[in-house]
């Protein structure tokens, strides 16, 4: 494999924010496809090293081939593993005191278009939705729709996919595994559709994209786990590094916008950006999965964390 698996958003921007000068020492918490990760190589370049992390061993593989004269060089170090523990991963790779950390908490274009786990609703998959399905204890979203209650059903629909119809959804959800547990995007899908009022069925591609995107969140715990790296990314860097974090959902963004805001009023950060930058509108047509980025970006200021 010689080209990206994932289209990288707003690096112009975030290269921007960074400030990063050659020798640079980097940590891409999530290297999706590895484009801000060559961006920064450049740009760090001729001895700058980058450590990047992915809970997906398999994405993580298509970006070695595809970033392997870096790796070669010593200036790209591949760690597969869970951004929950940064700091460790960091420790075990000689990443302290860095000068950047970033994330991009979307997911990548590999999960939605080759992965096979059931991402999108656009072909038919099995439901797993799973970034690392080797992983002891996970459950899929077929195990979370064929175990939870309605109630419980409906608060993930409501909470992360903000979807109106959630309590329909749910319910519809409940009715049908009496006959048949749901196994496939297809299966899913249909239901979804049956499930709303007739007079909004013809839209029902919103209610799925929520209801998918409210699945995907559960099953990788996705907001606990930024809460809990963020703190750690803070501590990982020099005086003057910086923090980025790319989101694509409202209650990423607020977790990441009250981290910040804590920190600037315990003195330990400066906010660089006042409101989270946005994509431009030729970036959204060459890219719409673009259309829902927020960057916000911190700077560490000099004491302890």
């Amino acid at each position: 494999m010689t080209a990206p698996v994932h289209t990288p958003i707003l690096t112009a921007e975030l290269l921007e924010h960074l400030q990063l000068g050659p020798g640079a020492r980097c940590i891409d918490a999530t290297i999706d496809g590895g484009g801000h990760t060559a961006a920064m190589l450049e740009r760090i370049a001729p001895e700058g090293e980058v450590l990047g992390i992915d809970r997906d061993a398999e994405l993580l593989d298509r970006v070695r081939r595809v970033l392997n004269a870096a790796v070669e060089a010593g200036r790209l170090h591949l760690c597969a593993g869970d951004f929950r523990q940064l700091a460790q991963i960091a420790g075990a790779h000689q990443f302290a005191a860095v000068q950047a950390v970033i994330f991009d908490l979307g997911l990548s274009s590999y999960h939605f278009d080759l992965s096979g786990r059931g991402f999108s609703f656009q072909r038919e998959e099995p439901l797993d939705m799973r970034f690392n399905p080797a992983e002891a204890g996970s459950e899929s979203a077929a195990d979370i729709l064929d175990t939870h209650s309605a109630a419980e059903l409906e608060a993930i629909f409501r909470r992360l996919g903000e979807e109106r119809f959630s309590g329909r959804i749910a319910r519809a959800v409940v009715a049908e595994r009496r006959r048949a547990s749901l196994r496939t995007t297809t299966q899913l899908l249909n239901l979804i559709t049956a499930a709303l009022p007739a007079s909004v069925r013809w839209r029902a591609a919103r209610s799925a994209a929520r209801i998918f995107q409210a699945l995907r969140i559960s099953v990788n715990t996705e907001l606990d786990a930024v809460a809990e790296a963020l703190p750690q990314a803070l501590s990982l860097l020099a005086p003057g590094g910086r923090l980025a974090v790319l989101s694509f959902h409202s209650l990423e963004d607020r977790l990441v916008k009250q981290f910040f805001v804590a920190e600037r009023q315990t003195g330990r950060v400066r906010i660089l950006t006042k409101k989270p930058v946005r994509p431009t509108e030729a970036e959204i047509a060459a890219n719409p999965r673009a259309a829902s980025a927020k960057l916000r970006v911190c700077e560490r200021v000099v004491g302890p964390v």
